[in-house]
């Protein structure tokens, strides 16, 4: 059976299919990730015009059969394309890391609301603010926690000491958390997280998103959550990430 709809979404990936046509991965408010073929897409600019840019949001308008193949993308109008952005290499850097993660972190046809108010927020706050480290961890941080995998930063995860009462935590990707010195295991993959870390990154975990760039971190809560965001995410999805390459090959800044 046919489902026909409309969607607005995000372009998470393209993949050139054949001749003419254009294989599109969407987060989509309402199916979550969706997957679908635009066919004449590579052939015709007019009619997806912008549409199918990496991270613009796009209403869609599709068929989809009761399976898991893929739907038939029949049009999209961009909604937002994100020229600050675009005109920007470090900011169009950062949106391409934001959205393969979420590409990495979804599956298809899970709705997640809270997933796609967090990609128009930063994506947001990234078209009207400076692009900075700072705003990429909490990103990270959101992301992990609006997909189930929220490290636990407030106390031990064996003994449940709270984290103010901690000298010098270590973070441990296995646990999700972190340990105090009592229960710490000597691993090469675990790493310091001091409490002035972990309460930033807990005091942004709620924070309306328009406030965030006022939120410093430290050159060192920088190194440390950076460090242990990154190997969370490594952890959970097996492997580097590919955009995270290329930013650090750039080298314009420090991630």
């Amino acid at each position: 059976m046919k489902i026909r709809g409309k969607t607005s979404g995000y372009v998470l990936r393209t993949v050139d299919y054949g001749e003419s046509d254009r294989i599109v991965s969407f987060f989509t408010e309402d199916r979550g990730k969706l997957r679908g073929i635009a066919k004449g897409a590579r052939r015709s600019r007019k009619r997806f015009a912008n549409a199918l840019d990496l991270f613009s949001c796009s209403t869609i308008l599709f068929t989809a059969g009761s399976g898991d193949g893929f739907a038939l993308i029949e049009g999209c109008d961009v909604r937002k394309n994100y020229p600050g952005i675009r005109g920007d290499l470090e900011k169009t850097l950062m949106a391409s890391y934001m959205i393969e993660l979420v590409d990495l972190f979804t599956v298809d046809g899970k709705k997640n609301l809270s997933v796609f108010a967090l990609i128009e927020d930063f994506l947001d706050l990234f078209e009207e603010n400076d692009a900075t480290e700072a705003l990429l961890r909490f990103f990270e941080f959101r992301l992990l926690r609006h997909s189930g995998y929220e490290p636990s930063l407030e106390r031990c995860v064996v003994c449940g000491t709270a984290v103010e009462e901690i000298s010098r935590p270590t973070f441990r990707p296995a646990d999700g958390g972190i340990r105090c010195e009592r229960c710490a295991v000597p691993e090469d993959t675990t790493w310091p997280l001091s409490p002035g870390t972990a309460k930033t990154l807990l005091y942004g975990r709620n924070l309306e998103a328009e406030r965030l760039s006022r939120v410093a971190f430290s050159p060192r809560s920088l190194g440390e959550s950076r460090q242990v965001l990154h190997g969370m995410i490594r952890h959970i999805v097996g492997r580097e990430i590919r955009s995270l390459s290329v930013l650090q090959e750039v080298g314009r800044i420090c991630l």
